[in-house]
């Protein structure tokens, strides 16, 4: 049986090797030798250092596949990239910055034998900033209330799925990429099981508010709820304006000499024109999901393979 680790690389010129190196020894030690690791470099902002660190790795070690995107493409669709480029029949998916850390290996391959398709490691103590800790809180509730995640399944960017699973993923070409939401289209035998989470061993977390926004709108292509949400929000201010209006009706009947009173009238204005403006803004958020998919925007470009023998799977 085959394996294969696929890992984004982003800034990790500094960490990437000493993670390959971990790995292919846990794998070793756990009996499951026949490895092969597909690195993606996300067009590293570093002068060049990541991929000239991938190249010196593929020259050295026949089992290292390198990928290298022409533009940042984001952490989900250089993974597709990976996924296209796998050939395990597991598949492994980590980090390059030593937190998700080969040694907690064993405990996700002990529920992958107990017959799921997909196992994520979580962390009950995380090692990420606050920010970062905030940001996946927020995108966690996202994906419980739009993809129904089973609540007791809590995932991360370590993981182990089958080959079956990777198969299907691989033929969505969207270019808002979310593979949770792929591989729960195809399987919910899902679980996660509590691992630890590592320090960084250099530098820090290249999460951003970007990065983050731009995984909540991935997120939210894979659900018509939010669109549900506009409607039903917009009849319920609807039915409270029609009320407001009756009421105001009313006590002008009774007290003829009551002011109407522009100040809050023009508030009132104010606040149904930006709710208004708030769902025509969801709404086209999806109609420019719809014009970039007839557009075919590519989920990442490739400028350049190293030992990668074959076309990516479609």
């Amino acid at each position: 049986m085959l394996y294969s680790v696929i890992i984004p690389c982003y800034k990790s010129d500094q960490t990437i090797e000493h993670v390959v190196d971990m790995t292919r020894e846990e794998m070793i030690k756990l009996g499951r030798g026949n490895v092969e690791f597909v690195l993606v470099n996300d067009c590293s902002p570093d002068g060049g250092k990541t991929i000239a660190k991938l190249r010196e790795m593929a020259e050295k070690h026949a089992d290292v596949k390198v990928i290298d995107l022409a533009k940042n493409s984001g952490q989900h669709n250089a993974l597709m990239a990976a996924l296209r480029h796998a050939d395990g029949d597991i598949i492994i998916g980590m980090d390059d910055d030593g937190q998700t850390h080969p040694s907690q290996l064993g405990k996700l391959f002990e529920a992958l034998d107990q017959g799921y398709d997909l196992v994520y490691g979580y962390y009950p103590d995380k090692k990420h900033n606050w920010f970062r800790n905030l940001g996946s809180r927020f995108n966690d509730l996202t994906v419980n209330s739009m993809i129904k995640k089973p609540k007791d399944v809590r995932t991360s960017s370590y993981f182990l799925v089958r080959k079956f699973v990777r198969d299907y993923a691989v033929q969505y070409t969207g270019s808002y990429t979310y593979l949770l939401g792929l591989f729960m289209r195809c399987t919910q035998n899902i679980t996660s099981v509590p691992i630890r989470h590592f320090d960084r061993e250099v530098g820090e977390s290249n999460y951003t508010l970007k990065q983050l926004i731009r995984l909540w709108s991935s997120i939210i292509g894979f659900s018509v709820i939010p669109l549900r949400v506009a409607s039903i929000a917009g009849f319920f201010f609807a039915g409270v304006g029609m009320v407001a209006a009756i009421v105001v009706l009313i006590m002008k009947l009774v007290r003829p000499d009551m002011s109407m009173g522009w100040p809050s009238l023009m508030c009132a204005i104010s606040f149904f024109f930006g709710l208004n403006f708030m769902f025509l803004g969801m709404i086209g958020e999806y109609l420019g999901r719809m014009f970039l998919g007839m557009n075919r925007e590519p989920q990442y470009v490739i400028r350049e393979t190293y030992n990668v023998e074959r076309e990516g799977l479609e």
